[in-house]
Order: C-alpha cells, then structure tokens, then sequence
C-alpha cells in the first residue's frame, strides 16, 4: 500500500519569503488599481517565481500495513463448570478463532481468567486480564474485544466510557436464560468466641429469582461431628447459636436442602469458622513441702494474666508437732471442701507439687479428682522424693489413673533429660530449644529423679540411666501427665544455661487442655490464600495417602511427606471456593477456602446485566450462545467494520478496522524543473514589457 502526497520544501527562510511575497502582491495590486498594462503578465511571472520558491515536490510513501489487535478473554471461573457452560464456551472458542483466520490484517491473542491467577478464587477478573493482554498494543491498533463467560465478573470498571479506546467490547454468555439457583449466605460470625459459651450466627437462604418454598431443611455438622437439622425460613434472617467447645478453630458446616431449580449445590453449602479462646484459666496449685521449686510454679502461673490460680499449699511439715490445731494454722479457714468437691470441675488444670499423703486432704477429695480427670478434666503430677515412699500419692484413689508407678528408688545423680525418640515425634516435646539428636542436649543438668515404670502412656523424655521422666497418657476423656523429678525449677534459674522450661511447660499446660495445635494423633488443614495444607500428626509412622474432596464433589489423593517428627504434610492449590474435606479413613479434616460469602458462589446464574453497561458504551453487543445452537455454528458471524459504523447486528459482531500502518520508504520528485520555471518567468516578464511598450 502506497500513498502520495505534495511536499513543501522553501529554498528561502520563511522569514525572507513572507516579505517578498507581500511586497510583490502589492505591486500587482497598486498595478491593477491604476489599470496598468502587462499586470496580468507581471502577476504571471511572479506566480511562477514564487512557486519556484516554494519549491514543490511529488512524494511517493511506501506503506507497510499494521496488525490490528482482537482480545478474546474466556471465563475459567469455577461458575463455568455449572451445566454445558465450559464446553459451550470451548465451541464458541473454536468457532471464533476459526472466523478470524479469515483476516489476515488480525492479530488475535487468546487469554484465560478466573482461574485464580488473578483476583483469587473469590471472584472472576476478567477485565485485569483484558489490561494486561493489551498492555503493550497502542490504542489505535485495538479492534476490539470478545469475552466468553457466563456473565458474572465482579471487576467491571466504574467507568466504562474509557473503554470506548480499545473498540467494541462483546460479550457471549455460556449460560441459559430464566435460570433458577437456591444459596445459603452467612450474614453474621464472630471471629471468636470464649470456650464453653455459645456464640450467635445469623444466616439467610434466598432461592433466586423468587421463592420456590416458605422453609427449607438446613443439616448443622460442628467439627465433623453427628449433623443435626433444623427448620429455616427462605428470604429471611434466622439466627443460630454455636457452642464453641473448645480453644482453636470450631468449624460448623451448614447445607441447606435443594431446590426445585438448581444450577449448583456448592453455594448449598457454607462453613463458619470461630476460633475458641479461653477467657481465664483456673487452675489449682497444690503444693507439698516447701521446696525451692515451688515459687517456680507459682510464678510461671501469676506471670500470665489470663490464669486465675488457687494455691494451695501446705507449710508445717509433717514431723513438726507443736501441738497447734490445724484449724489455727491460717488466718481464714481454707474453702477445702468447696475446692475438692463443690467447685473442681470448674477447674481447667489441677497440679500437685511434691504432695504426698499428710491427712490433709481425705481419700474422698483424691477419689473426686481422679473421677474429675475421667470426665474431662487434666491433671499434671510433679513428682519430689515422697512419691517414692509408701506416703505416695500413687498409693491413693489417683494412682488409678498416673501413668507411672514408682519402684521404691530415688536416683541421685546428675544428668541431662533427653527426649525420646517418641519424644521427638509428640508436639509437646518435638523440636524443644536445645535438643540435639546426635548428641547430648544444650540445657543443664539435674540431679535427682524418682524411678517409676510406667503402665501405660507415652515416654516423651528420659532422665537418670534412661529411665522415664516425662510421660503423658489419657484416661478416660481426660489426660494426665507425670514428671518424675521436681528439679525443673534449675533451668529457671538459669543452671549451667538452664533449659526451655518456658516452652516446655507452656506446651503441657496446652496439651492437658487439649489444644488443637498440640493433639499427638490428629489431621489437620491449614489454609493459606488459595493454598490448602494438609498436616498429619502421628506418634508412630503413617504410610497412608489421603481424600482430598472439592466443594464440586470431585475427589483426589495426596500423598503425605512425612519430615520424621511426627509430622507428615501436603499441599494443594484450591481451584474453587468453599469446604474442601480431608480424610485418611480414621479422621477428617475441614478447609474453608476463600471468602465466607465468596461473591464467585453468590449469584450464579448467567446474565448479561453486569456487562451491559460495557457494550453500550463500546456499541458492542451481548448475545447468548445458547441461541447458535446448530453444529456448524457456535457463535455469532465476525465482521471487520469501520469505526464510524455499526459494529454489532442481528447475528453478527463486529471487530474495528483501523488501517494504521508503518512507512518504509519515501521517493521525492520535484513538480517544477528549474529551467522550465525560469523561461517561464522570463517569457512572462518579456509579454508585459511588450504590452506596456504599444
């Protein structure tokens, strides 16, 4: 494609030009004003002069047409996987391409969005995806755009009179006309709630577009548990109370019933999670003989603000006989009875210190702790010397459920406590600061500890010739957990470097109380973004693979890396929002993905009313696909239009054709040649000097 043109190319200043040519005209003028003779060959002459000066010449530009640019964006979103909506987008794609093979002015590009690259899985971005697809195409290139998609993108611009620069913007939606979908939303969660106290949720069911039944069945299931159902009425706010049990994530799933009309059950379904936390912690102190690890317990305890302690302790020792009643012996009579039996359940955590049978407490209150741990409760015994004595606390109504029985010794020496290699695979005693697996670890020593043997339970740490110091077990539905040393207080104060006691206890304390984090045999997904990671906590090695299944019902295996400290983990990249499951056949996890009320599940039925808008201001159009349904034709006809005239029809769409080009080559030829224009001007001058002379 050629193009010619006239050029200008003065062989004078413009400023010097100007001047002659306005003196010259004047001349002519004042010669036509007094009527004299040869003007009109005088004004000839300096016509031909002055073009002369102009110098003009014919150019010839070689133009190399440029490639228009069409956008085609097709919706990936997890919406598109309703109904025929992805294969008939995949058609439509097909037969779009293949109609514009025909222009071969057209440079198309293909993208995908919606896929969670971009805006997440919450929502469907298509128009981020238009941006940067034409990020490096000029304006004037742009012939258009096409998005395939079923009609729901949440990233319309506000305002949409600025993409009137990139050319028509159609629309094919995948879906059906009149289509009908019922969804449950969250309307309110708290974020927390205080373990033991129920929090309230209000949730709503609304069947779009009207009503198809007054109530519907909603099927309640917290952490797995057994479901329960209840009665909620369509189109309105219902209000429901979660009882959060205990600390760490609660998770209640909801589904609700379906419809007559249904696109999806992924929006049938909604999870709440509300993380437990414990308003104050009480726990009861009982201590034994005075020793210098006592304050240590006591001001780990006070050190925390969220723990409510009741100490209680016992002075004289039993040897002192001085003859003072024991009702004298403190300064308010001491609420035994309301601790040992009105009020112990209300305890979180009882810990005896060194106690050993004085006639303090009666056999009954003992009997009552040891029933307390069955039903629930957490008990953690530090065991001095006494234990090994026929005055052992083992020897009483609680030795039924201590997990160690003393053998009658006491070990007097130094050592360093170990973990076991159980130890290193139980989350109270796994990657404690200091523990080395190859050798001895990087905390003090102690110097004594009672030789037990344990009768069930776990061994997590060992001390003096390898026997058992640490041991943890799980009675009834309550845990217990036994240290055979009461020489814990010497990492506290720093002996030979002291030690993590610290960590140490603040991980039994939890483990007792049966924080989530810290279960030794437990599944569990963590969630991340888009990212799901399994986690898999076992004491002993656990080849098995495990269920991974979508909100969409669709199922798929992990398998587990196990790192040997008795955790083995996976991780997924969730394609769809909503409640993924976990389970390896013994236990079951849960995974919310995403928003609570992801906008992507909100509303999913096809329309072209969010990118109506766009077509209008763009005169581009929103047509169904549904409405080519012939097999020769999946979508509309493609035509290459200009931008002054209509760029969609019944049938058709149009892509703008902007001729915009590149020059690659410039001939110049000068219109006057030299010689020519001189015998002219003379020629001329000659004729009115001959009519001037007559």
């Amino acid at each position: 494609m050629d193009g010619m043109s006239i050029a200008l190319s003065p062989l004078l200043p413009w400023g010097i030009l100007a001047p002659l040519f306005a003196v010259a005209l004047a001349v002519v003028l004042l010669g036509l004003f007094r009527r004299a003779r040869g003007v009109l060959w005088r004004l000839l002459a300096l016509a031909v002069l002055a073009v002369a000066l102009l110098n003009p010449s014919l150019v010839n530009e070689k133009r190399e047409p440029i490639k228009d640019v069409a956008i085609v964006v097709v919706d990936d979103s997890p919406s598109q996987n309703i109904g025929d909506r992805r294969p008939r987008a995949e058609r439509a794609l097909n037969d779009l391409t293949d109609k514009l093979k025909r222009f071969d002015d057209l440079d198309v590009r293909v993208v995908r969005a919606g896929d969670g690259t971009a805006g997440g899985i919450n929502e469907t971005h298509l128009f981020d995806a238009l941006t940067r697809a034409m990020a490096d195409v000029p304006r004037r290139r742009m012939a258009g755009a096409v998005l395939i998609t079923d009609g729901q993108v949440h990233d319309v611009p506000e305002n949409v009179a600025k993409l009137a620069e990139i050319g028509p913007i159609h629309t094919l939606l995948t879906g059906n006309r009149d289509e009908g979908d019922r969804r449950i939303a969250i309307v309110q969660a708290p974020a927390y709630g205080i373990v033991g106290k129920p929090v309230e949720l209000t949730i709503r069911i609304d069947d779009m577009p009207g009503r198809q039944s007054p109530n519907a069945m909603v099927t309640l299931r917290q952490d797995g548990g057994a479901p329960r159902t209840v009665q909620v009425p369509v189109g309105r706010d219902f209000h429901l109370d979660l009882p959060v049990a205990h600390g760490g994530q609660n998770v209640l799933e909801l589904e609700v019933e379906a419809a007559k009309q249904e696109l999806t059950l992924a929006n049938n379904r909604a999870a709440v999670v509300v993380n437990g936390v414990r308003d104050r912690l009480r726990v009861l102190l009982v201590s034994g003989e005075p020793h210098a690890g006592e304050r240590t317990w006591r001001n780990l305890l006070k050190a925390d603000p969220s723990v409510d302690l009741v100490h209680f302790t016992i002075l004289r020792p039993p040897e002192k006989q001085d003859g003072t009643p024991i009702r004298e012996l403190s300064l308010i009579a001491f609420p035994i009875r309301e601790l040992f039996e009105v009020k112990l359940d209300e305890f979180d955590l009882i810990i005896f210190d060194r106690y050993r049978r004085r006639g303090v407490l009666p056999q009954m209150y003992l009997e009552n702790i040891a029933h307390y741990v069955e039903k629930g409760g957490a008990l953690l015994e530090t065991s001095g010397q006494g234990f090994a004595t026929p005055l052992s606390l083992f020897r009483t109504p609680l030795g039924s459920v201590l997990p160690a029985e003393p053998t009658g010794q006491v070990l007097d020496q130094p050592f360093k406590p170990k973990v076991t290699d159980l130890g290193r695979r139980h989350p109270v005693t796994t990657g404690l600061p200091g523990d080395r697996i190859d050798a001895d670890p990087e905390w003090g020593r102690w110097f004594h500890q009672v030789e037990v043997q344990p009768n069930g339970g776990s061994v997590v740490m060992e001390g003096a010739q390898g026997r058992p110091l640490l041991v943890l077990n799980r009675v009834g539905e309550g845990r217990v957990a036994q240290l055979a040393s009461d020489q814990i207080w010497l990492w506290s104060r720093g002996y030979e470097g002291g030690g993590p006691q610290a960590e140490l206890l603040r991980r039994l304390a939890h483990w007792l109380m049966k924080e989530p984090e810290l279960e030794e045999n437990d599944l569990r997904a963590r969630v991340d973004g888009n990212r799901i990671t399994v986690e898999r906590r076992s004491l002993e090695p656990d080849p098995r693979n495990v269920t991974l299944t979508t909100p969409s019902d669709e199922t798929r295996t992990l398998e587990m890396k196990d790192d040997k400290s008795g955790r083995a983990t996976a991780t997924v990249i969730a394609a769809e929002p909503g409640i993924y499951r976990v389970s390896d056949g013994e236990r079951t996890a849960l995974a919310v993905v995403g928003a609570v009320n992801p906008p992507e599940l909100a509303d999913v039925r096809s329309t072209g009313d969010r990118l109506k808008p766009v077509a209008d201001a763009t005169h581009g159009a929103v047509q169904w696909i549904a409405d080519y349904p012939g097999p020769t034709r999946a979508g509309p006809d493609v035509r290459r239009t200009r931008p002054d005239r209509d760029q969609s029809g019944s049938g058709w769409i149009g892509l703008r054709a902007n001729g915009d080009f590149v020059v690659t080559g410039v001939s110049d030829v000068p219109l006057l040649p030299i010689a020519g224009v001189l015998a002219l001007a003379l020629g001329a001058l000659l004729l009115a000097w001959r009519r001037e002379g007559r």
